[in-house]
């Protein structure tokens, strides 16, 4: 039979309705595209601003003052929190509730006009080094002119040569500014969300396409029992995987695991949960395999967009940030970063398992709910 050109655009005629009348594939041609857009557009910046940071002023003085005023002038300061000790910013720091924590040391302004020299403590929560760099740049330059305004006649010679106060960088957490230590530990995270979503996706859908649902269905079991059936493996191989990027993280990374291994194993299995729960409700949603994993791909592009596994978090706009708030994978990262690097405790991650334990029991709520409807 010889090529006819009439056969093959009636081949791609039928082609182009089948995917009209398939609305998910369809919609994932036109909706994966235009969020991509829209948060590499909008949501993504890699420039951070608007930094929270805390403030311990035990000098109370001007050119304190003046170095407060030109940090938020900066645009990449926010002064959110004035903790009362030393005590109680390392404690804030180690929450993440701030980037950085500059401390004012007793009758700082005073040995600064008797031109001594003194020195100004910065703090930084370097476990995300891109969050850090170009605001500890502009405080570097910022040091070098904040107190000019009061060091005016007589004092005025100590605007020349060096900074009339000496700028202490501390990078804590990672005082090398090694982006493995942010990127490998984060990786358990993205590699649980892709695998644990996608595999699960797939669970029902492939009963229903195998045939073999109807014997589901005629089995004495409920709902609850053949989500958990069907979920519960899935939680044995992702242990697996989070045991291999542990010991490859530590062995060709050499990433510091100073936290407690036994609480990140236990939080990591309320992780897992939801991300089985998500991709039990797109195998109920799902008419078959491909649009399961369409489903599952378009949950796991915004997770590793607005997570901040790729680009510091605090850089997204208010609304990107709410999105990701609403993402297991966030408080993952924080909690796994924050156990690893900084040896978190109970108390430091409670709120971000808490909001994970909210979305399990939100995902499982509907995947139940959707299962029944599809028996029904």
């Amino acid at each position: 039979m010889s090529f006819s050109l009439g056969r093959l655009m009636a081949m791609m005629v039928k082609e182009f309705v089948q995917i009209r009348r398939d609305r998910l594939t369809f919609g994932m041609i036109v909706g994966i595209p235009l969020l991509q857009l829209l948060l590499f557009g909008y949501a993504i910046n890699s420039d951070p601003k608007h930094l929270p940071a805390a403030i311990v002023d035990a000098d109370h003085g001007p050119v304190g003052r003046a170095v407060i005023a030109a940090m938020q002038t900066s645009r990449y300061f926010d002064i959110t929190l004035l903790p009362e000790s030393e005590v109680d910013a390392d404690e804030i720091l180690a929450r993440g509730e701030a980037q950085f924590v500059v401390t004012i040391p007793v009758d700082f302004s005073r040995r600064v006009l008797r031109g001594e020299r003194p020195g100004l403590l910065i703090e930084a929560d370097a476990t995300d080094p891109a969050a850090t760099a170009n605001a500890l740049g502009v405080i570097e330059r910022l040091a070098a002119h904040a107190a000019d305004r009061d060091l005016a006649g007589p004092n005025a010679r100590l605007r020349q040569g060096d900074p009339p106060f000496e700028l202490i960088v501390h990078r804590r957490y990672n005082p090398e500014g090694e982006t493995s230590f942010n990127i490998v530990p984060g990786l358990m995270g993205v590699v649980l969300t892709m695998t644990m979503v996608i595999m699960t996706c797939l669970a029902v859908t492939r009963e229903r396409e195998r045939g073999t649902m109807e014997s589901l269905l005629a089995m004495p079991l409920t709902p609850m029992e053949v989500m958990l059936g069907k979920i519960l493996p899935y939680i044995v191989i992702g242990y697996v995987q989070v045991a291999f990027i542990l010991t490859v993280a530590k062995l060709l990374f050499e990433v510091p695991m100073v936290g407690n291994l036994f609480l990140m194993s236990a939080v990591t299995v309320v992780f897992i949960a939801a991300n089985l729960a998500v991709g039990f409700t797109f195998s109920t949603l799902a008419a078959n395999q491909l649009q399961a994993v369409q489903m599952g791909f378009f949950f796991f592009l915004p997770s590793i967009l607005l997570s901040g596994f790729m680009f510091p978090f605090r850089g997204m706009p208010a609304w990107a940030q709410v999105i990701g708030e609403g993402l297991p994978l966030t408080h993952f990262l924080r909690i796994v970063r924050g156990i690893l690097l900084k040896g978190n405790g109970w108390s430091e991650i409670a709120l971000d398992v808490g909001a994970m334990a909210v979305f399990v029991v939100v995902a499982g709520a509907i995947a139940i709910k959707r299962y029944r409807m599809t028996l029904d």
